[in-house]
């Protein structure tokens, strides 16, 4: 597994995402496309995990909290970044998008769940803010940002438990 062959493995999904409004329809569209456990939402989250193993791949950041970012926004990607994040049990720093995101969830414990979506696709739209939160264990999110674009609005993170959800 290397970047290009990662890159490869997304065009699919960059393709049908470039160019489109940033909004729940795209996401049902990704979801009915390219659904959890589909192909390839599979060949994707086992580019991550061997990524990962082999160290190129969510190299930042320590336990409960790791990430990336895997590919500049460029032509090959219609303008979109991509970036990974392994997080488990933890609500990450507040942020902004600008120009909104499209995550994949790629839970690795069963139940585990991204701002409360399990496996698949969510889209937040442009000028859209949260905490990055997983609860109920560990999950991988790959996240596509329109021309790279994130504000870290440094905003304190809640004191809420993410061990139970609440």
């Amino acid at each position: 597994m290397n970047i290009e062959h990662f890159r490869e493995l997304i065009e699919p999904v960059t393709e049908a995402i470039g160019g489109r409004a940033l909004d729940a329809t795209l996401a049902a569209q990704l979801n009915a496309d390219f659904p959890a456990h589909g192909e390839v939402f599979r060949r994707i989250e086992a580019a991550c995990h061997a990524a990962i193993e082999a160290g190129w791949m969510c190299s930042l950041g320590g336990p409960g909290r790791r990430f990336g970012r895997v590919i500049e926004p460029g032509p090959e990607t219609r303008g979109l970044s991509v970036d990974v994040v392994d997080l488990a049990d933890v609500v990450g720093p507040h942020h902004r998008h600008p120009t909104g995101e499209v995550c994949l969830i790629m839970p690795i414990d069963d139940g585990a769940k991204f701002c409360g979506a399990g496996a698949g696709w969510t889209v937040y739209e442009p000028d859209s803010a949260h905490y990055p939160t997983v609860t109920s264990g560990e999950a991988l999110v790959l996240y596509l940002l329109p021309d790279g674009e994130i504000e870290f609005t440094g905003q304190p993170a809640p004191e809420a438990s993410t061990k139970d959800g609440s």
